[in-house]
């Protein structure tokens, strides 16, 4: 296994002083059932003799005791027991989504959308089994065991070697006949899940152009297939635990058979009475029961490995050297406040330090020298439409020693061929990318910046804007937490929404699960109206016109400069160009 694996299943085991209490809630409910079936036998034996009441009263009184006692230990154990696992599986994905952070959003454009989201969940689910099924139950049940054995070979030597022998060959046969049964299925369940997860989100996301070119029975059919294989991993697994259950269930009656037979000589010679002769023949049968946790143990084992290795693998170990150190020199974990840059990957933290307009800073100089930029090499395995990352990650080449100034308040139109590095120049600007050269912001070297500063300053609206489900008004506060409605509202008659808001019912109008309910152009203009909360003194417009038909594309692109306009400085990228008049120069890519 990978030390990131057992990292992640070190991880999952709770602190001791989370721990112990389960571990000792689980002994006492394990004694409970052992000692129940053995004030029970014994009080039944010795009835039959028919002694004064007397002598029967403390045996009355310790069955009422420990009947009340197994229930009530269990109930306090399963609740001490998960209450230790849950707080662990917060911990294990708040150190995943730690994990992803430096790599947003670029250095996520191969993840599958699906399949990250049944990491995130389903995998880091099952990792509650590493306490629930594995540490704790065998923990507790190696003492109660120790301890019952001890009992009993106190009481007889013989029927308790008897009975430790049956335990360990049918403990052994139980785990080998669930390894050759479910061995597999158990390292396919979380994959399985997986791919089944990402295939389900990619239909859905792409329903309508499957759809459309009459390929969606494919697509079905594909997550029938999957579904399919999943279920008699499923199912394979299953009977194999229920057989390894049924093979412990005949280990009892086995131990049951093998103490009776040690016992018997012991019986007819005198050296034992009625009543503890029931004893050693029953015990066995609890004994057997609480063994019954290590055969599921080791099955556990097996799921939560592969799951381990899955949540490990979820992000890349390291970030790769296309990449910024999202954190800055200064070793800061805290978060930026949210740009327009947040179109592409949502923000990590509420924008309370977003500044607002009238402590906008200065309009900075741009300068580019040498620039040179590559995407992260896990975005070229992008698979169609299942990538969380831009949508030039898996096709755009390496920007190549580019020179370009940007004097404050200056319009300019960024052109070129689709893959000539366009969107790398803009995920540059706001440093998402790593590059080679000099960018120098008010001649201080962008390296010398916490990246987050940078995106205080230099602002991007994304060719296809994240737009989240939810109303106008929470697509737009979370670039200023701060704005009133007057604000907002001004801010959408800037951007030519103003009327389409007001006949939708004002700002509580829901835009649909990533923005569904409005057209290309109108999710440009809120992404804009985002840009214009944040007031970037740079903004960036990566492709606005992509999704917008061609004989509409011009009248908005000067709706968005014109709304835009004022002394912060606009770099336009297209590769259909602008009208006359809209920019001050066109700097050629490619």
């Amino acid at each position: 296994m990978p030390d990131r694996a057992r990292s992640v299943l070190r991880q999952a085991v709770p602190p001791a002083r989370r721990l112990l209490p389960s571990v000792l809630l689980g002994v006492l409910a394990g004694g409970s059932s052992v000692a129940l079936l053995a004030a029970s036998s014994w009080l039944i034996a010795r009835a039959a003799e028919q002694p004064p009441i007397l002598y029967l009263s403390l045996g009355v009184v310790g069955v009422r005791a420990f009947a009340i006692g197994r229930a009530v230990f269990r109930y306090l154990e399963r609740l001490a027991g998960h209450d230790a696992a849950f707080r662990q599986l917060a911990e294990i994905r708040v150190g995943v989504f730690e994990r992803m952070l430096p790599l947003a959003p670029d250095g996520l454009a191969a993840s599958r959308r699906g399949d990250l989201l049944a990491r995130f969940v389903g995998d880091v689910d099952d990792l509650q089994n590493v306490s629930l099924r594995i540490v704790q139950p065998v923990a507790s049940a190696a003492v109660v065991l120790a301890a019952a054995l001890a009992w009993l070979a106190w009481l007889a030597p013989g029927p308790a070697l008897a009975v430790a022998a049956t335990l360990v060959v049918g403990i052994a046969v139980a785990v080998l006949a669930q390894a050759v049964l479910a061995a597999r299925a158990d390292a396919r369940l979380a994959p399985l899940r997986g791919e089944l997860q990402a295939a389900i989100v990619e239909h859905v996301q792409a329903l309508d152009v499957l759809v459309a070119f009459g390929a969606a029975d494919a697509g079905r059919e594909r997550i029938r297939r999957l579904g399919a294989r999943l279920e008699r991993a499923t199912r394979t697994r299953a009977s194999a635990v229920g057989l390894a259950a049924a093979a412990m269930s005949a280990v009892g009656a086995f131990a049951a058979a093998a103490s009776l037979g040690a016992a018997q000589p012991l019986l007819a010679g005198g050296r034992i009475d009625g009543p503890t002769f029931a004893v050693l023949c029953l015990v066995p049968l609890a004994i057997a029961e609480v063994s019954a946790a290590i055969p599921v143990a080791v099955g556990s084992l097996r799921v939560v490995r592969a799951g381990a290795r899955r949540v490990a693998e979820a992000v890349p170990a390291v970030v790769p050297p296309e990449l910024p150190d999202q954190h800055g020199s200064n070793g800061s974990t805290g978060s930026t406040a949210p740009t327009a840059a947040t179109d592409g990957a949502p923000s990590t933290r509420l924008p309370a330090a977003v500044p607002p307009p009238s402590a906008r800073p200065a309009v900075p100089s741009l300068r580019l020298r040498g620039v040179s930029a590559r995407w992260p090499d896990v975005a070229a395995e992008q698979p169609p439409g299942g990538g969380i990352g831009p949508p030039e990650a898996a096709s755009a080449p390496p920007l190549d020693r580019l020179d370009l100034d940007l004097v404050p308040g200056e319009r300019v139109l960024v052109t070129g061929p689709s893959g000539a590095g366009k969107t790398t120049l803009a995920h540059v600007l706001v440093r998402f990318l790593e590059y080679d050269g000099s960018y120098r912001i008010d001649e201080v070297e962008a390296h010398d910046l916490d990246p987050r500063d940078v995106r205080r300053s230099v602002g991007l609206v994304e060719q296809r804007p994240w737009l989240f489900d939810e109303d106008v008004r929470q697509n737009l506060v979370f670039a200023r937490d701060t704005a009133t409605d007057a604000e907002l509202l001004a801010v959408l008659e800037r951007v030519g929404l103003a009327e389409w808001v007001a006949e939708r019912g004002g700002l509580a109008a829901p835009v649909g699960e990533r923005g569904s309910l409005v057209s290309g152009g109108q999710a440009q203009r809120i992404a804009l109206a985002r840009a214009m909360l944040a007031d970037f003194p740079v903004l960036v417009l990566d492709e606005p016109t992509a999704s917008v038909d061609p004989e509409r594309a011009d009248a908005l692109l000067t709706d968005l400069l014109s709304a835009a306009a004022g002394d912060r400085t606009i770099v336009l990228i297209s590769h259909t160009g602008a009208p006359p008049g809209l920019v001050d120069r066109e700097v050629r890519l490619g």
